[in-house]
């Protein structure tokens, strides 16, 4: 895994990445487009063993063009990291084993949050937001990602 800071120095604009969130029973996924202007929702995948979560990614990377990945880190309010920072790092060293892009980890603290509000902002109803969520909040991720990418 690399840093943003690092990804940031050595990958051009013109590339596709996707955006994931990791939860306990599912994960998010996102896309943004080439130009890494904005980050779109794409699929909630269940999250079983690694090995069929890499396979799907790899299904989803090849369809897509993607060249890197940018993992939602749940790190504390307060800075520090915590068991699911910790799972997070886990899991993302197991997928940096068996896919070779480039993959980095982004502060997601608020993520599901504002994930939910930007929903609520458009008047979507509660049971559609709740489905939605995981992939919703890997797009706040991503665009999180790519505009600090952009700057």
């Amino acid at each position: 895994m690399i840093t943003i800071e690092e990804f940031k120095k050595k990958h051009s604009y013109k590339i596709r990445l996707i955006g994931l969130d990791l939860g306990s029973k599912k994960i998010g996924i996102s896309i943004c487009d080439e130009n890494q202007s904005i980050a779109t929702p794409f699929r909630i995948i269940s999250k079983t063993n690694i090995n069929d979560l890499v396979n799907q990614l790899k299904e989803i990377i090849n369809e897509n063009n993607i060249k890197g990945i940018i993992i939602g880190n749940p790190i504390n309010m307060d800075g520090s990291l915590g068991k699911s920072s910790q799972s997070v790092k886990d899991i993302s060293n197991n997928i940096a084993k068996l896919i070779d892009l480039p993959i980095c980890l982004w502060d997601e603290r608020l993520s599901t949050v504002g994930a939910f509000n930007i929903s609520s902002q458009l008047d979507v109803n509660v049971t559609k937001r709740e489905k939605d969520i995981d992939k919703n909040a890997a797009a706040f991720i991503l665009q999180g990602a790519i505009d600090y990418l952009n700057n």
